[in-house]
C-alpha cells in the first residue's frame, strides 16, 4: 500500500521542534560489554562519535547500546544528571514515548491471531459512539488503519490548547494531571479528522489511545497488564514497564531535560522534566524501558517469537511514506527504513518530555541498536543509527 502525505511525520510524542544549541556537557568514555565485532568504520568508534556529537549539539547525555551476534557494546556521552554530574549508565531506564506503539500492536495481534478480534473490524465494533463528531465516524475505520495510521483521525498531541498546556511552560503548572484515554480522544473529536479513512496517512497518537481502548474493552484488563502478561514477563524483560499514573521513575535512571519551547533557542532555560504523569501519553506513548530490554524486544519480535506467521506478515506490510524527500514504510507499530549504506532496519522511534529514543533491528534479527537522549531540543538520533549500521 503506497500513500504520499505532504505532513511531517511526528514519531515522537512530544510536539517540540530540534534546534541546535550550545554543548552543556563534555563527552563521557564509552564503555563496552565484550569484544566489539569489526564492520565498516572500526567496531562502534562511528556510533561513538555520534553519541558525542549529539552531546556537542546540545544533549545533556546520550546512550546507546548494540548487539551484532552474541557481542554487546555499550557508549555513553554527556552526563545522566545536569547537578551530580553523574554519567549514562548503560543499565539506564528511560521513558520510551512511542515504541510504546509496537507493543501495543504486538498484543492487539495476538489477540487477532487467538481469535478474539479482526483488525477489519470497526472502531465502533469495540468502542461504540467514542469516534465521534466533526466528520469522525468510527463505523468506517477499521482497527487496521488505526494501527497504520491511515484512519484519518485527528492527533490529540496536535491540538493548539492541549499543546500549550502540555508541552509548552503549562507543563510545569500541569505535569502532574491525570488524563483519561476518553478525555484525550474527546479533545481530538472536537477537530475535523485529517482525511478520509483508507485515503492518506498522517501520524496520529490518538490511534494508539484508541488501540490501548480496544484490548482493554477485549480483555476486560488494562492494556498495560496485557503488556506486561503478554510480553514483559515472557521476555523477562524486568527493566520494561507502564507505568499508568506513577510519576516517578524506577532505578537506575538520569534525570530528563526540556526547555518546553516550540522554537528552542540557545539561552533558554533547561527545565527538569523527569517526572510527569504517564496519563498524557496513554498506549501512544507512557512505556520505560532501557537499551538492553529494547533490544530484546525488537529481536524477539521480528526473530517470530512474539507473533505468528500471519500477524507478524501484516504487521510488516507497510505504507509507503514520503517526508522530506526521504521515503520510509509504516506498518503496524513498526516502521522500515533504508539506510544510506542500503542497509534495511526495523523499529520504532519515540519521544515524551526530555527522552527522545530509537530501537532498530535489522531483519533477520541479529544486529540491533537501542539509543536515547535526555534532552529534547537538540540532537540527531537518526546519525546514531546511521553510524552503528552503517558505520558512517
Amino acid at each position: 500500500m503506497s500513500v504520499r502525505t505532504v505532513r511531517p511525520v511526528r514519531t515522537a510524542l512530544a510536539a517540540v521542534a530540534v534546534a541546535a544549541a550550545v554543548a552543556l556537557t563534555a563527552p563521557a568514555a564509552a564503555n563496552a560489554s565484550g569484544p566489539a565485532p569489526e564492520k565498516s568504520g572500526g567496531g562502534h568508534r562511528a556510533t561513538q562519535k555520534a553519541l558525542e556529537a549529539a552531546v556537542a549539539d546540545g544533549v545533556p547525555g546520550a546512550l546507546a547500546q548494540a548487539r551484532d551476534g552474541r557481542h554487546t557494546w555499550t557508549g555513553a556521552a554527556g552526563v545522566a544528571d545536569l547537578t551530580s554530574g553523574r554519567e549514562r549508565q548503560g543499565k539506564d531506564v528511560y521513558r520510551v514515548g512511542s515504541i510504546t506503539k509496537t507493543f501495543v500492536a504486538t498484543v492487539l495481534l495476538q489477540l487477532e491471531a487467538e481469535g478474539r478480534l479482526d483488525l477489519d473490524d470497526t472502531v465502533d465494533r469495540w468502542l461504540p459512539g467514542v469516534v465521534k463528531g466533526n466528520g469522525h465516524d468510527g463505523r468506517r475505520i477499521t482497527l487496521r488503519q488505526l494501527l497504520n495510521h491511515t484512519s484519518g483521525v485527528y492527533s490529540v498531541t496536535s491540538d493548539p490548547e492541549f499543546q500549550d498546556t502540555i508541552f509548552g511552560p503549562g507543563f510545569l503548572e500541569h505535569r502532574y494531571d491525570t488524563w483519561t484515554p476518553r478525555q484525550l480522544v474527546a479533545i481530538a473529536m472536537t477537530h475535523k479528522p485529517d482525511f478520509a479513512p483508507g485515503t492518506s496517512w498522517n501520524y496520529s497518537n490518538t490511534n494508539y489511545v484508541l488501540a490501548g481502548m480496544v484490548i482493554e474493552k477485549a480483555t476486560g484488563r488494562p492494556y498495560g497488564k496485557e503488556v506486561e502478561r503478554r510480553i514483559i514477563k515472557p521476555l523477562k524483560l524486568r527493566s520494561t514497564s507502564v507505568p499508568g499514573k506513577d510519576v516517578t521513575m524506577p532505578k537506575p535512571s538520569g534525570r530528563a531535560y526540556s526547555k518546553l519551547n516550540g522554537d528552542p533557542k540557545p539561552g533558554d532555560p533547561v527545565h527538569d522534566v523527569t517526572e510527569l504523569s504517564p496519563t498524557i501519553a496513554h498506549a501512544a506513548g507512557e512505556m520505560i524501558s532501557n537499551s538492553g530490554d529494547l533490544q530484546r524486544f525488537y529481536r524477539a519480535l521480528l526473530g517470530g517469537e512474539l507473533l505468528p506467521p500471519a500477524q507478524l506478515k501484516a504487521m510488516t506490510d507497510t505504507v509507503t511514506v514520503t517526508m522530506e524527500g526521504a521515503e520510509f514504510g509504516y506498518g503496524l507499530g513498526l516502521m522500515k527504513q533504508k539506510l544510506s549504506c542500503g542497509t534495511e532496519v526495523w523499529g520504532h522511534g519515540g519521544g515524551i518530555h526530555g527522552s527522545s529514543s530509537q530501537a532498530q533491528v535489522s531483519r533477520d534479527a541479529r544486529h540491533s541498536l537501542a539509543l536515547n537522549f535526555n534532552g529534547d531540543w537538540s540532537g540527531d538520533s537518526q546519525k546514531v543509527v546511521e553510524a552503528e549500521f552503517c558505520g558512517k
